[in-house]
């Protein structure tokens, strides 16, 4: 199988002539393999799926149930009701971070655009606004994109199951201690794991602090068992991606461009981002381990359009034009409510008895970043929203549920 240039420049290979030696090539062939496997349960080819590029169909509102004069009226909402945070994202993260313990900038940042977005119904367009062409930052859905990474390692049986400790798989010391011996990639994916460290010189307690409390009573604190606590912490967030990389041996771009991206027609205009520290040695490559979001700057720098096409394949089960690139068994994984925090699953949010979009039906879930970024996937109505750079996702979500007749 020929691989494509444009998935080694997306990734954090510095070269491709760095992958060379023959274990590291068949070790490559055989991962590759086991993505071209038989398409899971019905043929969806009765259903739309746009081609590469841009030619994504668009289709009047009113020819899918859609009052048209109600949608402009959510897009218009939408487009009052930008984020009121800086242009210049490095110093709206300043703005918001900035209070952490040794807070530094390690990775890239960009301007943001203006506020945009689209709405597909049963597979086409139906509204778009703004420039959804247009590379930018994604932060924290960033992890929605890494949970994937997990989940195709599970697939090709390189994760055989999550429950399995991270100390089977990470041999370098980050799971040695008695309390992050117990840490599972269950725990990790959502987040339960209280993993007690430093990596790329972040220590995990530095991470969004309480307000409330000394550096000596938050670094001197009693661990929680792991799954009995959730804290959102990007350090953590980003071990995952670090052990995801342990277990590939090759960079996650890649495995991402090559096992979804290019296969539903994304453009090769994305990147994903780590940090200035974050180089490791992946047998005998230098390799950058990517970021879950943009906390200190890296993560996932994508397109409205590109991140559509990301949404469309979950409401479709994992399924692209009749070809299942990631199993139905996953998209129903990250869609189970952590015990103790229901409103979160695989690093996707649910809104679970309505909690997080009281509009939205309680079967929605979706991927969520700082600054207003989304991706909605709502099975009950057919649809995905994309929305960049907004202050109101449930005003939004409202007026869009209240255009279908």
């Amino acid at each position: 199988m020929a691989l494509k240039r444009n998935c080694f420049v997306l990734s954090g290979l510095k070269n491709p002539r760095h992958f060379k030696s023959l274990s590291s090539l068949l070790l490559f062939l055989l991962i590759f393999s086991l993505s071209f496997s038989p398409v899971e349960g019905k043929s969806k080819q009765s259903l739309y799926f746009p081609s590469k590029g841009d030619a994504w169909e668009k289709r009047k509102p009113e020819d899918l149930g859609m009052d048209s004069n109600l949608l402009q009226q959510a897009v218009e909402f939408a487009m009052k009701n930008e984020w009121k945070g800086p242009k210049d994202l490095k110093k709206a993260i300043e703005r918001s971070f900035s209070r952490e313990p040794f807070f530094s900038i390690i990775g890239p940042t960009k301007e943001r655009g203006e506020t945009n977005g689209v709405v597909i119904k049963n597979g086409y367009i139906v509204a778009e606004w703004g420039d959804t062409k247009r590379v930018d930052m994604t932060f924290s859905v960033t992890k929605s994109y890494l949970s994937t990474v997990a989940g195709l390692a599970l697939d090709a049986g390189l994760i055989r199951d999550v429950q399995d400790p991270l100390k089977k798989y990470v041999k370098d010391g980050k799971f040695d201690s008695e309390h992050n011996a117990k840490i599972t990639w269950h725990h990790l994916l959502n987040q339960t794991s209280d993993w007690s460290g430093t990596l790329w010189d972040r220590q995990d307690w530095a991470d969004r602090p309480p307000r409330d409390a000394t550096w000596d009573k938050i670094r001197n604190r009693e661990l929680k068992e792991p799954g009995t606590n959730f804290k959102y912490n990007d350090v953590r967030v980003n071990l995952l991606a670090y052990s995801l990389l342990q277990v590939w041996r090759l960079p996650l771009p890649v495995i991402l461009c090559e096992k979804i991206m290019d296969r539903i027609g994304a453009s090769s205009t994305w990147r994903w981002h780590g940090y200035k520290n974050s180089w490791v040695l992946i047998d005998g490559m230098k390799v950058e381990s990517v970021s879950g979001g943009g906390h200190w700057g890296g993560g996932m720098f994508i397109s409205t359009r590109d991140q559509a096409r990301f949404g469309l394949l979950f409401l479709r089960k994992g399924n692209w034009s009749g070809k299942q690139l990631i199993s139905q068994k996953w998209v129903r994984m990250i869609q189970v409510p952590t015990p103790v925090v229901p409103v979160y699953g695989y690093m996707w949010w649910l809104n679970t008895k309505k909690q997080r979009i009281p509009s939205a039906p309680e079967s929605v879930y979706f991927a969520a970043g700082f600054g207003g970024n989304y991706i909605v996937v709502d099975n009950e109505h057919d649809l995905v929203i994309v929305i960049r750079w907004t202050g109101d996702l449930d005003g939004i979500i409202k007026r869009i549920l209240e255009s279908i007749k």
